[in-house]
């Protein structure tokens, strides 16, 4: 009899010659469990997606009850349907007043495209400012201001009209001027291997955007909706963007993103053309339901406030002769590890030892520590005793 993991390598496309194929049988809380009855530690949240964990209940109930109203029903803009209008109103009114207009689509690379075509339709420029090490998606135009010279060499020409400067370097912001439609950036840079903006930096940005009247987008896809603590991540830097996209844990669990910005920015997709931006299946009513499920658990809970507190446990526990240093904020953090050791054999290693652990696109020593929100303590102590026995073995 043909096994799924033979049908998946002949069927399915595939991403790279060393996916794990690990085959899910279930998942629950901040597990998974294989067909072989094996039972992981998820500790990278399906790249901050699963902020709530695996099969919550309120999520799942949220599911099934719009599942049985309705599901798809037309394409997006045209039907007034509750839970995309809920879910507006509940972030209209948690963010900065200036953001109060959601356009919902199906991903962070919507998003990103969506976000940067209404800079363009807004301020009739055509440049764009990006910076190195950014990770923004995988749709032509996110590529265009993707931070990897050897990533965007695969498929050129891509966009025209975008620079990248660098992170961190306040100097490079004088290429901001009045030709550029928008800035797009990360406030912690994520693929980079969570890169924190330095001092003001995030505050000269702005200021440099507000000089010559270039809008800010902000991409929080993946440090968005609590995980480092706060609702956006930009709020522990005092800068409040022009335009922020959302996505992975914005949907609860289901496809969803969006990108959000005043409305008399947003207005300018409504006309000389109108439908500015279209899209089918973007805010599905089920992932609509399933991402404010998620978030009101979020807040019920003070998962937020919790990250910050499983931040500080990661960080006093997570001393070893091989870690270099911890940073980022909430449960999004990143293990530096010292030169010299294999992160690849780390990785294979730790889920030998029952972790899911990811690195990042452009660090090459260094892992990713992104659990659900909802792990506990105990849940955090477990980890780490295997991340450093994991270590342990390496140095053997």
């Amino acid at each position: 009899m043909v096994s799924n993991r033979q049908l998946f390598l002949q069927y399915v496309a595939q991403t790279s010659d060393s996916s794990l194929q690990l085959e899910i049988d279930h998942a629950e809380g901040i597990f998974f469990y294989s067909t072989t009855g094996r039972k992981y530690i998820d500790l990278v949240s399906g790249v901050s997606v699963s902020s709530v964990g695996h099969g919550h209940p309120e999520v799942v109930k949220a599911v099934k009850e719009q599942a049985e109203r309705y599901m798809h029903a037309m394409v997006y803009g045209d039907f007034v349907e509750s839970p995309q209008v809920r879910y507006a109103a509940w972030l209209a009114g948690r963010l900065p007043v200036s953001l109060d207009n959601v356009y919902f689509v199906n991903s962070g690379s919507e998003a990103i495209d969506g976000a940067m075509k209404l800079a363009k339709r807004h301020t009739g420029r055509r440049e764009f400012i990006a910076f190195e090490k950014a990770y923004h998606g995988g749709t032509h135009g996110a590529m265009s201001i993707l931070g990897d010279t050897g990533i965007r060499s695969g498929y050129l020409p891509l966009l025209p009209g975008v620079k990248h400067i660098r992170y961190n370097y306040a100097e490079d912001l004088r290429l901001i001027n009045g030709d550029v439609a928008a800035v797009v950036i990360e406030p912690i840079q994520a693929e980079a291997g969570i890169i924190e903006p330095e001092g003001d930096f995030l505050i000269k940005v702005r200021e440099q955007c507000d000089r010559t009247g270039t809008l800010l987008i902000m991409d929080e896809i993946q440090t968005g909706m609590g995980r480092t603590g706060k609702l956006l991540a930009s709020e522990h830097y005092h800068v409040v963007p022009d335009i922020v996209c959302l996505a992975k844990s914005f949907g609860g669990g289901m496809p969803l993103g969006a990108f959000i910005a005043s409305k008399e920015i947003m207005y300018k997709f409504t006309f000389d053309p109108p439908l500015g931006h279209i899209t089918t299946f973007g805010g599905h009513p089920v992932s609509c339901a399933a991402g404010l499920a998620a978030q009101m658990v979020v807040e019920k809970q003070g998962l937020m406030h919790h990250a910050l507190q499983m931040e500080k446990r990661y960080r006093d526990g997570l001393r070893h002769p091989l870690i270099q240093s911890v940073r980022g904020r909430g449960l999004f953090l990143s293990v530096v590890l010292e030169e010299g050791v294999e992160i690849g054999r780390f990785l294979s290693d730790a889920f030998e030892n029952g972790m899911v652990i990811d690195q990042f696109l452009f660090s090459g020593n260094s892992f990713r520590i992104a659990p659900p929100l909802i792990i506990s303590e105990e849940e955090v102590d477990d980890s780490i005793q295997r991340i450093l026995a994991t270590l342990d073995r390496l140095m053997k």
